[in-house]
């Protein structure tokens, strides 16, 4: 992977996470439309890559606890097994003002690195299954690209099939 902030740049809270740990990753910028219906196909489409390689990153509540679901943008989220993923019973969606609140960013641009506050996660398994990925990179419009490897290590997560 070629492009990293320059040291000291400006970045968003995810980007720093990734600059201090040293890990090779790549930002992907593109024009956001406000109008889209979905986030993640939008960068997808816009970024010209498959939408399994694209990761949306959601917050539920497990049991009251608030919980972090990084699933690809081709599927959804199964809250039943994202509760049995963590040892929970029951996982609703999250209230999005908590979840922004939490993470320290808007939706549409929750990253699941550098959050304000660092929950328990959750990685799709299919995620191991490409050599590199996208998630949010904090900012509707602009992604980055990444192991699986390095996300599950730098989110402290665990894999689970948690996407149908």
């Amino acid at each position: 992977m070629a492009t990293k902030p320059k040291k000291g740049g400006r970045g968003t809270p995810a980007t720093v996470a990734l600059e201090t740990a040293d890990v090779p990753f790549t930002v992907h910028a593109y024009e956001h439309d406000p109008a889209a219906a979905s986030y993640g196909e939008e960068a997808a489409e816009a970024l010209g890559v498959t939408a399994d390689r694209v990761f949306k990153t959601l917050v539920a509540d497990v049991d009251g606890v608030l919980t972090v679901g990084v699933v690809p943008v081709s599927g959804q989220l199964d809250l039943k097994a994202l509760a049995a993923a963590v040892g929970g019973k029951r996982a609703a969606m999250a209230d999005p003002a908590a979840a922004e609140r939490s993470s320290g960013y808007v939706r549409g641009g929750i990253s699941p690195l550098g959050q304000r506050r660092a929950l328990r996660t959750v990685v799709d398994e299919s995620a191991l299954g490409h050599p590199t990925v996208y998630v949010s990179a904090g900012r509707r419009g602009l992604e980055v690209e990444l192991s699986p490897a390095h996300l599950v290590t730098l989110t402290g997560a665990r894999t689970a099939p948690i996407a149908r």
